[in-house]
């Protein structure tokens, strides 16, 4: 997505992903009084305390596996690239809701300063204004997200900082009185439950990181992880209880979508509450920013998969996958006009999609701790926090499921049709294959349009299954080598594979190797194997090298799990990919 030499500071990453998590300010502590009451700052602070065990499960996957992805990333490279592609679509309804639903607030939020605003017309606008943004380049960007993250934390600080205030020149009666009404659900612990299941939205953006870590410096990931946590561990909770301590319970749901604007006003005068509005506006356009990046990202990893269509990889000059770019302001478009600008439908949507994300990386974590265990990383979440951590997203999904069930249909209608796209892009070798015997079989009654299709379809499918993989084996017995085999003829469009290992000045190979793999040619008839032994040194430089001269991809490169002693970082390797 950028040239080498321009990869991300802390501050920038921070800002792209942290203008999402951030701006949940506006409305999660609202969203957690309305069911969680006078305890939501409570509530707040489990989800606090959930999102520091997600520090280390994320700090621990993509240290072990520094690539762009996130979730995909660690199923491609512990499972099959269907269960990869699963926690795709997932990610990519997360971003494309969170982009329509946070550039819709936004113009909502404008909407109370400039009541003549067309809200549609204006939501439209501001997601062609990042479309166009980030096509000019990520940097550039990236400059934006910092001017409006700086700005977003000046104003919160400035708004807890009058609210504060307010409270030392006022009495707490009000406080007083919120803590003896009734408590939402009949007691505390239902409070807590169904506070804490809608609270845990207000961490949606943590996940975005992880899919653009290649364009960010050395040893800012982990960085951003602990900058985003800190962000909204202090201001969520601390914004909900001086919300409670301020404004009676009643008030609070009669200004549930402005609540923080309005609690300004109601301690500092109206500018604070403009000012509250104009941040507003300007953190949820952020969040859109970070949907446009991340989404980016993403779709480039899955193209270069062959996931995706390969016309998706076509980057301008300032090196942006702008088809990328305008496919999913499309997606956004088309979903904005379908839903004609409510905001109820989507919001299915972005809480399963996002909180299954989340689900999907501490599962991808428990895989990456089974399968890949000697993998270097520079953190370790221990199996308890694994646990504990995937059984809160758990319990927050099945929350809001239970406070929403008309959630779980809308996600299915969206989900559904996008899993549709991806599986026939998986399975279109088989697919390509029924169509030529379905246009065989009409070969009688128009045998010249039948000759003709079966000629396309035949140079189809061989444009398909052209490219050619190689395996780096270190002598590996017949059964790892036949995982390889497996995993190729299950997961990818083939039929040449080259394994290739490499030996030291006067080292020979086994012949029990070239044996086994001679099996192995006969055992998968659809592939043809070539066995390579050459001489030289595994790393970054013979892989750039082999990949130039033989035309083969690095992400069509595949090795075995290597071990603590590995002298490369996985993201060294340009994308060649873990499959035993």
């Amino acid at each position: 997505m950028m040239s080498e030499h321009k990869k991300l500071t802390e501050l920038e990453a921070t800002a792209i992903c942290g203008n999402d998590i951030s701006s949940s300010c506006l409305y999660v502590s609202a969203l957690a009084i309305a069911y969680a009451g006078q305890y939501a700052f409570v509530a707040l602070l489990i989800v606090a305390a959930v999102l520091y065990l997600f520090r280390a499960i994320y700090g621990e996957v993509v240290g072990a596996l520094p690539l762009n992805g996130g979730a995909y990333n660690v199923l491609l490279n512990t499972t099959s690239k269907r269960n990869a592609a699963l926690a795709a679509c997932l990610t990519i309804l997360s971003y494309m809701a969170t982009a329509v639903i946070s550039a819709s607030e936004a113009m909502h939020y404008l909407h109370t300063l400039w009541h003549g605003l067309p809200i549609i017309g204006a939501t439209l606008g501001l997601l062609g204004i990042f479309l166009a943004l980030t096509i000019l380049g990520i940097s550039e960007s990236a400059k934006v997200a910092v001017a409006i993250f700086v700005v977003h934390l000046t104003s919160l600080t400035v708004l807890v900082g009058t609210v504060i205030w307010f409270l030392f020149t006022h009495d707490m009666s009000t406080l007083s009185l919120n803590f003896s009404a009734p408590v939402p659900g009949g007691s505390i612990t239902a409070a807590l439950f169904f506070g804490f299941s809608a609270a845990m939205l207000g961490i949606s953006g943590f996940e975005s990181s992880a899919n653009f870590v290649e364009e960010q410096g050395d040893g800012v990931f982990a960085k951003t992880l602990r900058n985003m946590w800190i962000v909204v561990s202090f201001f969520n909770p601390v914004i909900a209880f001086l919300a409670i301590a301020v404004l009676p319970l009643a008030t609070v749901g009669a200004n549930t979508e402005t609540l923080l604007s309005y609690l300004g006003t109601t301690t500092g005068g109206s500018w604070l509450g403009t000012l509250i509005s104009i941040d507003a506006v300007a953190v949820l356009s952020g969040a859109v920013l970070t949907s446009f990046v991340g989404v980016s990202g993403l779709m480039k990893r899955m193209t270069l998969d062959r996931i995706l269509p390969q016309f998706f990889l076509k980057e301008n000059g300032r090196g942006s996958n702008y088809v990328i770019l305008i496919t999913f302001f499309l997606l956004c478009m088309s979903v904005l006009f379908i839903t004609n600008g409510e905001l109820g439908p989507l919001s299915g949507v972005y809480t399963i999609s996002f909180l299954s994300v989340m689900a999907f990386f501490a599962i991808g974590n428990f895989l990456l701790k089974s399968k890949r265990p000697n993998l270097p990383r520079p953190v370790y979440a221990g199996i308890l926090v694994v646990t504990v951590a995937l059984i809160s997203i758990l319990v927050a999904l099945y929350g809001n499921i239970t406070l929403h069930p008309d959630y779980l249909i809308v996600f299915l209608q969206y989900f559904l049709p996008s899993m549709a796209v991806v599986y026939i892009m998986l399975n279109r070798a088989s697919i390509l294959e029924l169509i030529l015997a379905a246009v065989t079989s009409f070969a009688h009654k128009y045998p010249g349009v039948s000759r003709f299709s079966r000629l396309q379809v035949q140079k189809a499918t061989r444009e398909l299954h052209q490219q050619e993989f190689v395996f780096f084996t270190k002598g590996d017995n017949v059964a790892n080598l036949n995982k390889v085999m497996a995993y190729v003829v299950e997961n990818e469009f083939t039929n040449r594979l080259k394994i290739v290992t490499l030996l030291r000045e006067g080292e020979t190979y086994s012949q029990d190797l070239v044996n086994d793999i001679g099996v192995l040619d006969r055992a998968y008839e659809e592939i043809r194997i070539d066995f390579v032994a050459m001489q030289g040194h595994f790393g970054p430089e013979l892989i750039d090298r082999l990949s130039h001269e033989w035309k083969v991809p690095k992400n069509f490169m595949f090795i075995g799990s290597p071990g603590d002693r590995f002298p490369y970082q996985i993201s060294e390797l340009g994308g060649v990919r873990l499959i035993i």
